[in-house]
């Protein structure tokens, strides 16, 4: 493949069931979608699976690319999609599982150790509301408003609100923190 080959021609190709035009897309974004999953699951195992879900339904999601957005963009817009209907998935089996004692605190006690060993924005983002940690997360992987409004489905007006909230959140977390 020549090198000056842009993603969204590697999109489109894929999309017509050329193979190496798959895995060259795939290895131009790969760590670029880990890296989204990541800021969206906030652990790192989740978001290999994520991204690893992800990866395994690109074919089939591929057929809908139509080349009238960035792949990147694209790409985000199914991330988040998928990232969202785990967490759907998630709290109905959360639910389900309810009453089952020793197991949910041994879980829980799981998931409290595994936020201490992130960074502190990335266990500070999971006290925002998932909107809210979406938005920034998208606006902080370089996306402008305009581009995270359009995959949000959002005016670019309500990215801005909402990385404005995020960030006073994450701030008067941070001062509460350091107050005690």
């Amino acid at each position: 493949m020549r090198m000056n080959v842009t993603d969204e021609d590697l999109a489109l190709a894929a999309a017509g069931g050329d193979a190496d035009a798959f895995e060259a897309l795939l290895s131009r974004n790969y760590d670029r979608l880990f890296g989204l999953c990541f800021r969206l699951t906030g652990n790192r195992a989740e978001a290999e699976d994520l991204t690893q879900d992800i990866c395994a339904a690109l074919p089939s999601k591929l057929a809908g690319f139509r080349g009238e957005a960035r792949v990147t963009t694209w790409l985000y817009r199914v991330a988040l999609n998928a990232a969202v209907d785990r967490r759907r998935k998630a709290s109905r089996y959360a639910r389900a599982m309810e009453g089952w004692g020793d197991w949910e605190i041994g879980r829980q006690s799981a998931i409290a150790e595994e936020q201490q060993d992130a960074a502190w924005l990335h266990a500070a983002m999971s006290h925002l509301s998932d909107i809210l940690r979406d938005t920034l997360v998208l606006v902080l992987e370089g996306l402008s408003h305009a581009e995270a409004a359009d995959i949000l489905g959002v005016p670019e007006g309500t990215v801005g609100w909402r990385v404005a909230e995020a960030r006073k959140r994450l701030r008067e977390l941070k001062e509460k923190e350091e107050a005690q």
